[in-house]
């Protein structure tokens, strides 16, 4: 059913604490409750797309990877804190947005984990590098690539919190992620 805006597709845009030692020194840095941030097209949250951790155990390897809500870095960490928004997009976007993170996945060796953007990022200095993101460099260039939100809401250095606070989206949970429903966003 097409909502009034002539928009009938829905995607998900999770903000993540996870309480890992990187998590809580950009908690302090960043005084946002939230760290990290993850897309998925389904109401499931699984898969999410996001650039982390590639192996749960090791946070020093990171790159583009699928996250669930029950699985990997998340399973590691159980407790969590997670808000899920979701945002009415076109059928056009959603099938340009899958299409994106499907090719983006496919070729996921070309791509890597913007180390140096996010260090200095912590000081407010900007370093975008080719097919290199952090978790919310990668979230903010998808909503901005496929017209979900204007580039010119956000600075060079871009926040999980600046991305949250920019969505025109409702919440549809709040929460532990690991006790997140599918009934939540229903």
């Amino acid at each position: 059913m097409e909502n009034m805006n002539g928009q009938n597709k829905t995607i998900y845009v999770v903000f993540t604490q996870t309480g890992a030692m990187l998590s809580r020194i950009l908690k302090v840095v960043t005084r946002a409750r939230y760290n990290h941030s993850s897309i998925s097209l389904t109401d499931s949250l699984s898969p999410m797309y996001s650039f982390g951790r590639i192996r749960p155990k090791n946070p020093f390897w990171g790159g583009f990877v699928m996250e669930a809500p029950r699985f990997g870095t998340f399973l590691r960490f159980p407790q969590t804190d997670a808000v899920v928004i979701s945002v009415n997009v076109t059928d056009k976007q959603y099938e340009e947005i899958k299409s994106h993170l499907n090719d983006m996945y496919e070729n996921k060796d070309n791509y890597g984990y913007n180390y140096l953007g996010l260090a200095l990022g912590l000081f407010g200095k900007g370093c975008q590098l080719k097919n290199r993101y952090y978790c919310s460099e990668f979230v903010k260039d998808v909503l901005v690539r496929f017209d979900i939100v204007s580039d010119d809401v956000f600075m060079e250095v871009v926040k999980p919190i600046d991305i949250l606070n920019a969505l025109d989206g409702e919440i549809v949970y709040k929460g532990k992620l690991k006790d997140f429903t599918v009934q939540a966003c229903s």
